[in-house]
């Protein structure tokens, strides 16, 4: 009996301690993304007593005290936070759902003037990717390959040179692809392109990389018909720290690089810097590289309602380039197979890069936020980016292309020497050159916002100046003693030597002055916006070649060109799960800086250069829910008045330039992707992108008139045929497996079709061709594999990575232009990278 009563004296007062305690639980969410946050570790402040977020966010700490508690939530990159709540004895506390926000100084202000896209919110096709899943997986990838298994998009590396990457979103290459860093725009101001090797070491500091399909959410009027790639750099840390890497790979790559947060001080200030060098010989022959990377961050909190950050990022980078696609023959019948570059070759034993590439493009900026109350914010960002550098290539009798100067493959460059110093006086015939592009840049952004109830106003500026200076300058005169150059109408007998500018010398001035409006509702289910922006862009001229100095003619402009556009979109949750989305707009965008000065003179420039006009509107739908989300949108984009021009002799033999309008393309197509978090260690991803992108039009006998005189005529045959230069059926799918606590493993996979081979359709003016696509590329389809292992190392928190890309060796061609029989056997290719890898370390202190 005494045995019973003390077992029912025990479990009466188990119960009642028990009866003391409570619990506490609740969901974490990234403020970025809207998707769960997974690790994350919560604990009552003061205890030990604990827990870690699961793969759907949610969390549950037992045996908590009753009474008055403090909840403290931490992960690395967040901001720690501290949640009050009241614990009941025998009842569960929750917290709800706690948002994590960056713990980056001036981060959220950078994503409003960069208008970074909300899930469930901003009504548009998006895709995110953090810096985590950035630095598992870029190893030695071109910057835009991070994104290849994003729905739209195709990713290749060109010629197969460091930095020489491009990208395609919804069939549109860079030039009609807004990229933005930190809400600046970086196409470039006279042709719109995106050169990737300028932004080196973007990827070691990138907190998230945006695509934004279609329209986007951008206010700004940037040339975003296909898409926007919005960038956020890493801001200054709250908290010290910092990390050093080391990195290295096939090809005698290798990378070092750190950086330092010195997290906030007592006064306000905070600072990060960067610093990384990569280098190696390239993949493909001669293909060598070397880059200096820098990034630096520097924030003063003055009070809560100001503060300032100033930004500097750059890269100076040389490396050698394919420039030249090579029929397939010329690959088959080289013992280098796929790295063959017919662009390279030895000078008396040294190795010389025919076609290269060398350039330093800074670009530094300072922010001020300014909370001028708790619904009134002024955010202005004023940037400057100056660049130099250019290209190699070579000038005169063309040698370097041509059989009898190879020597197993390689340009016998010695033989060219020999050649040119046997010309009386050493004359020149052939040298190398490079075509330079300085540049200076100067803009500001600018805006206002103001919240009243469930409505805001966004007001903004985007003003803009930018000079570029165009010129040759001999590089390698190649056993000569000078290159005769006679294009200089100061001075037309010009013997020139390395470094002296010669063929053409001018410069392009844009100036560039934008607004913006865009009003914002949000309320409960519904979030709608509608956004005006409007531009005026002004091209002006400088010909120091073409021209004396004592004539007016010398510059010419500004040459004025409106544009502007119209958007709107709303987004609709039906249920917590549940989102409909949908947005449409039209916008005009003003002619290119060539567009308007086709033939490269001061002469009769093309002041009725036309706008292209682009009409677009997509629907989607979302799901979400703990373990499994998707998305699936449909869009149609009509591209009208594309902006191409030709040549014609007028009535009395003079050049004319004519605009030549109609050519109409229709970019339309299906999108999906999804991810399930199976449990905490199984994340499975997939992606299909099923396009129709084609031309919509013949030109049958369009007339060209100077005044009522026809002086030509324009045929071109391309109705119903694919727009080319990017596969139109894209398909990803992804495995990412947690084998122990601190190893993770993921294996990708991109298929890749319905590719056709670049082309002009202005090209397309023979009849009997009517109807002949270009030649379609042979599908393919790489794995790539990742291996991630954190560790300790003398007390320090430590990652490998590993990447290996291609696993199986897979031959294909992911670039090519199309040749006169519209088959494989004409056309010119650059395939892409056989099997290669790379590894990495991280120590974080």
């Amino acid at each position: 009996m005494k045995r019973i009563f003390t077992s029912l004296l025990f479990c009466a007062v188990t119960v009642f301690a028990f009866a003391q305690t409570g619990t506490v639980s609740g969901t974490l969410t990234d403020g970025d993304t809207g998707e769960p946050v997974l690790g994350a570790t919560v604990i009552i402040k003061g205890t030990s007593n604990g827990s870690i977020s699961d793969f759907d966010g949610s969390f549950i700490i037992n045996d908590v005290a009753d009474g008055s508690q403090t909840i403290m939530i931490s992960y690395i990159g967040y901001q720690t936070q501290e949640i009050a709540v009241e614990v009941s004895r025998g009842e569960n506390a929750s917290i709800g759902n706690v948002i994590f926000l960056s713990n980056a100084i001036g981060l959220s202000e950078v994503k409003v003037i960069a208008s970074v896209a909300t899930t469930r919110r901003t009504p548009v096709a998006v895709s995110t990717l953090k810096a985590e899943q950035i630095e598992m997986k870029i190893g030695s990838q071109e910057f835009p390959e991070i994104l290849k298994s994003t729905p739209g998009v195709y990713a290749t590396k060109e010629g197969g040179g460091f930095g020489d990457g491009r990208i395609n979103v919804r069939g549109f290459s860079s030039e009609n692809v807004a990229v933005l860093i930190n809400g600046v725009p970086v196409n470039d101001m006279e042709n719109g392109r995106v050169f990737w090797s300028n932004w080196a070491g973007l990827t070691d500091v990138t907190s998230i990389m945006q695509v934004q399909r279609g329209l986007g959410a951008s206010k700004v009027a940037v040339p975003s018909i296909g898409g926007t790639i919005n960038i956020i750099s890493k801001a200054t840390d709250f908290e010290k720290g910092g990390h050093v890497y080391v990195a290295g790979g096939n090809d005698a790559y290798s990378k070092i690089g750190f950086s330092l947060s010195s997290g906030l001080t007592e006064n306000g200030w905070a600072f990060t810097v960067n610093g990384s060098k990569t280098q190696g010989d390239g993949y493909v022959d001669g293909t060598e590289f070397l880059s200096y990377a820098y990034y630096a961050n520097i924030a003063k909190k003055i009070n809560d309602q100001h503060e300032i950050t100033f930004t500097a990022i750059g890269a100076k980078q040389r490396h050698g380039q394919r420039g030249d696609q090579s029929l397939l023959v010329d690959y088959e019948n080289s013992d280098r197979d796929i790295k063959f570059n017919p662009d390279w070759g030895y000078k008396n034993g040294q190795l010389v890069h025919i076609e290269d590439n060398f350039y330093y493009k800074p670009q530094y900026s300072i922010n001020h936020y300014w909370n001028i109350n708790t619904s009134t914010r002024l955010s202005t960002s004023a940037y400057v980016s100056t660049g130099t550098g250019g290209g190699g290539g070579t000038l005169g009798d063309n040698k370097f292309n041509n059989a009898d100067y190879r020597v197993d493959g390689l340009v016998d460059l010695d033989r060219i020497v020999e050649e040119n110093q046997a010309v009386i006086d050493f004359g020149a015939v052939s040298i190398l050159r490079a075509s330079r592009n300085d540049h200076k840049w100067y803009g500001l952004l600018s805006s206002f916002t103001k919240e009243i109830g469930s409505f805001s106003f966004l007001a903004g500026l985007d003003l803009r100046y930018y000079k570029g200076e165009h010129f040759r300058e001999v590089t390698d005169l190649l056993g000569a003693k000078y290159w005769l150059d006679d294009d200089d109408i100061n001075d037309p007998v010009h013997a020139a030597r390395v470094g002296d500018v010669i063929d053409y010398h001018n410069e392009g001035i844009v100036n560039w002055a934008g607004g913006f409006l865009q009003m914002e509702y949000n309320e409960d289910k519904l979030a709608a916006f509608v956004t005006l922006n409007a531009s005026n862009t002004s091209y002006k001229r400088v010909d120091f070649f073409n021209n004396l100095n004592s004539d007016p003619g010398q510059e010419v402009g500004g040459f004025d060109f409106f544009g502007f556009g119209v958007k709107g979109g709303a987004n609709y949750n039906l249920t917590n799960n549940h989102n409909l989305f949908a947005n449409i707009g039209y916008f005009e965008k003003a002619p290119g800086f060539d567009a308007v000065f086709p033939n490269f003179t001061n002469e009769d420039p093309n002041i009725n250069a036309e706008n292209q006009k682009i009409t677009s509107y997509e629907l989607g739908y979302g799901f979400r829910n703990p373990s499994f989300s998707a998305n699936i949108n449909v869009y149609r984009t009509l591209w009208e008045d594309r902006t191409y021009t030709d040549f014609f002799s007028g009535p009395n033999g003079e050049e004319l330039v004519a605009n030549i309008l109609g050519v109409n393309a229709l970019h339309q197509g299906l999108e999906i992707d999804a991810i399930w978090r199976a449990n905490r260690s199984l994340t499975i991803t997939g992606m299909a992108s099923i396009g129709d992108w084609t031309w919509e039009n013949n030109l049958e006998n369009l007339g060209i008139f100077e005044g009522n005189t026809q002086v030509g005529e324009v045929d071109a045959f391309i109705a119903g045929l694919h727009v080319g230069d990017a596969a139109q059926t894209t398909i990803a799918a992804g495995l990412s497996y947690k084998l122990m606590k601190d190893l993770r493993l993921s294996v990708d996979y991109n298929y890749y079709d319905n590719l056709y081979a670049n082309y002009d359709p202005t090209d397309r003016s023979d009849e009997s061709a009517k109807g002949i696509e270009a030649w379609k590329i042979p599908a393919f389809g790489t794995f790539d594999l990742n291996a991630t292992y954190d560790f300790k190392l003398s007390g320090f928190n430590a990652s490998l990575y590993a990447n290996v890309y291609n696993v199986t060796d897979e031959k294909f061609v992911m670039d090519a232009q199309d040749g006169t029989s519209h088959d494989a056997f004409s056309s010119r290719v650059f395939y892409g990278y056989g099997a290669n890898w790379n590894l990495g370390a991280k120590i974080r202190f």
